[in-house]
């Protein structure tokens, strides 16, 4: 399962978690404006938006996970299981397979307007990229600095929710996920009054106490509300240093450990890594599991008028600094 966050101290920064049991082979990947980019539709793009993001390449072709073009239009798909719902091939739509979602958004969409008036003719299309890699059921958050939506296929068709918060995970539906910080209206980063009774004097014992009752767990609706707290009451100090850090430091509230999420197959789900794009910049930043360092590809180092793709191996050995 997975988490993604927008947030916006003073630049944007956009990223996610990966979790999942194993990896295919991620690279950070640089898709420059004359890549040729082939749809399942039969259109081709030879000049596009540059992209910068994670993806695996297979057989030339960037499977985007989380991505940002060259205007700072950010990109993120998550699991979706047992809720999406794709469709047969459309007569009057554009037939996009969930597999090219992020490149046929974000090749194209200056902004997160541009997008949404692209959603518009646009149908998801039941079809896989080859046979070693089935389709993926899916859902998506789209944002740039004005602000974010979650995009899900059902079978009422393709929906488009403004999604405030800026958080996506996985299941249930968006519409439930946002319902459920109701629960939780109460939480405050500020100490607690009592309200239990005025006969009472009942006084906070320990610092935090106004987060009693934010959820622990690692399930999806439980990751969202815990995302949504830490990310609307975060505060960033100034600097793209203190943006970063404080932005992995949202993400780690999410994070799993190996070990607390067992699967049936025996095998443990973990944070194979995690993600902070600065979308203004065009920096992706990341650490994986093992190496808690943070790296950077800055998209604007490499030469954006190309046509062939960039991509950077995960560093993923610890990165144990001794000081003696």
């Amino acid at each position: 399962m997975c988490t993604a966050v927008a947030y916006m101290p003073h630049d944007l920064y956009f990223g996610r978690t990966l979790d999942y049991e194993f990896s295919y082979g991620e690279t950070v990947t640089v898709m420059p404006r004359r890549f040729p980019l082939y749809f399942a539709n039969g259109k081709c793009l030879r000049e596009h938006f540059a992209v910068i993001g994670m993806a695996h390449v297979a057989d030339g072709y960037p499977l985007y996970y989380d991505a940002v073009n060259e205007k700072g239009l950010c990109m993120a798909g998550l699991n979706f299981v047992g809720n999406a719902q794709y469709c047969d091939k459309q007569d009057g739509k554009e037939n996009v397979a969930p597999f090219e979602c992020i490149p046929w958004i974000l090749s194209q969409c200056a902004d997160l307007a541009s997008a949404k008036a692209l959603l518009q003719n646009m149908s998801l299309w039941k079809r896989a990229f080859n046979d070693r890699l089935p389709i993926a059921q899916l859902h998506w958050l789209i944002a740039d600095k004005t602000g974010a939506v979650a995009v899900e296929s059902s079978k009422d068709g393709l929906l488009v929710y403004d999604d405030p918060v800026g958080v996506l995970t996985n299941d249930p539906p968006f519409p439930l996920q946002m319902f459920a910080l109701s629960t939780h209206m109460h939480l405050s980063p500020a100490p607690p009054a009592n309200t239990f009774s005025e006969e009472l004097k009942l006084q906070p014992y320990s610092r935090g106490m106004g987060a009693i009752g934010l959820p622990g767990d690692l399930s999806s609706q439980s990751r969202f509300v815990r995302a949504a707290f830490v990310k609307m009451n975060a505060a960033a100090g100034d600097g793209e240093a203190a943006g970063v850090s404080q932005f992995f430091h949202i993400l780690g509230a999410v994070e799993q450990p190996r070990g607390c999420c067992r699967l049936e197959n025996g095998e443990y789900e973990i944070s194979i890594y995690t993600s902070c794009c600065n979308a203004d910049k065009g920096i992706y930043y990341y650490k994986t599991y093992d190496r808690h360092g943070i790296v950077g590809v800055d998209m604007h180092k490499e030469n954006l008028d190309g046509d062939a793709l960039a991509a950077y191996p995960l560093l993923t050995d610890s990165g144990i600094t001794m000081q003696n």
